[in-house]
């Protein structure tokens, strides 16, 4: 009986295996520099053009001194002049005195409420977060907020005008999620064999993701006309397609969700092959999809919960209404929280299969590094040890 000692480090890719991944994901951010290079938005587009404030109008921010019925009473910071406020807010809002609150200050020097202050408590659960995300995840959770910072850059300052500017919505999202997850997996979990395959198995469930919702968008005819803000872009823009933005919309809602996925099959499968040197691709694979089998569940219902908490208050409403459940399903309010979760969850099933049996070939292409007595061998995929002497028991 062989005793191989404690095992140091993770499987390593081959060298044929690693300058292929190189290979391919090289290609593939190739393509997504063209593409967004030749969707990139040309001419000026409604970014920042419109105020958001009447003119002559200003805000600030004001203490509430005294709350007496619908009476408001407020005190200037600058100045500590106490003001009424003129328009009061929604009576579901519940002012209490030392509340700071944003007002609406007009050129007759009268004040309406805006709305409240949320600036100071925000900012502490922002510091709270990157406080332990820093301390718990250490530099992969400090290269995760990196790499979070430049998806966003990529929506903002190349998604969004790029939609404006009237540009192919679907090869938007597609060149979005493609640049986004360069930066984000790359950023946080290092550049590796694992992180590769991550990537490659991200792009696989992203692009059946977005194939799907393709054909799902328009045959489910949503307009985009439900929600109000996709209204309010559509009075600035005519020419914006509200269905468009629904289906980039999908597309890249599914990145975080995909990414949680692929990334843990990945590290699942890598385990499994530094806890069994000798295990070859199809019992990673197998032994993978057991992992990988109970992560769709989970996360099925994780997508659900998330869409239904954010369109509580429309479920709420269409229950006030005497209608069948297929009827409210189907209805313009909640059909496309609807699709999307159902798209999102068909591109998550399907993503999992994929990335482990990518991760399972690339794991199983290299040798398992093992440490006995000091020194640093290797096994190869068969269990044969390299370097160094064996241990008999």
């Amino acid at each position: 009986m062989h005793s191989h000692g404690a095992i140091e480090g993770t499987p390593r890719a081959s060298r044929r295996v690693s300058l292929a991944l190189a290979a391919v994901v090289g290609a593939i951010v190739l393509a997504t520099g063209i593409g967004a290079a030749a969707l990139w938005p040309q001419g000026d587009t409604l970014r920042g053009s419109v105020e958001l404030d009447a003119e002559g109008v200003t805000r600030d921010v004001v203490t509430v001194e005294e709350v007496d019925g619908p009476t408001v009473v407020v005190s200037v910071d600058d100045t500590g002049e106490l003001v009424t406020l003129e328009q009061l807010p929604y009576p579901s809002f519940e002012i209490y005195p030392g509340d700071r609150v944003s007002v609406y200050v007009l050129p007759t020097g009268q004040m309406i409420f805006s709305d409240f202050e949320r600036s100071s408590p925000i900012l502490w659960l922002a510091i709270a977060y990157v406080a332990l995300v820093v301390v718990i995840a250490r530099w992969r959770g400090l290269g995760a907020l990196l790499g979070l910072v430049g998806a966003f850059g990529v929506i903002a300052f190349f998604t969004v005008p790029a939609l404006f500017s009237g540009s192919d919505p679907l090869w938007v999202a597609m060149v979005t999620g493609s640049g986004a997850l360069f930066a984000l997996l790359y950023l946080a979990h290092g550049v590796n064999a694992r992180t590769s395959t991550a990537y490659l198995g991200t792009l696989a469930g992203l692009s059946m993701t977005a194939a799907l919702a393709a054909w799902a968008v328009p045959n489910s005819h949503l307009v985009g006309m439900a929600d109000e803000d996709a209204q309010t872009l559509s009075f600035y823009d005519s020419d914006l397609s509200l269905s468009g933005l629904v289906l980039a919309g999908i597309v890249i809602a599914g990145l975080g969700i995909l990414n949680d996925v692929t990334i843990t099959q990945a590290s699942a499968v890598w385990e499994l092959r530094a806890a069994r040197p000798d295990a070859g691709r199809w019992t990673l694979f197998a032994s993978g999809m057991r992992i990988g089998r109970d992560h769709i569940a989970s996360t099925v219902y994780t997508i659900a919960f998330a869409y239904a908490g954010a369109a509580l208050p429309t479920l709420m409403l269409l229950s006030i209404y005497d209608a069948e459940l297929l009827r409210v399903l189907t209805a313009s309010e909640i059909a496309e929280e609807v699709v999307r979760t159902l798209v999102g969850s068909i591109g998550l099933v399907l993503a999992v299969p994929l990335t482990t049996a990518i991760a399972a070939i690339v794991a199983s292409s290299g040798p398992v590094w093992v440490k006995e007595s000091g020194a640093p061998q290797a096994e190869d995929a068969t269990g044969a040890e390299g370097a160094g002497e064996e241990t008999h028991a």
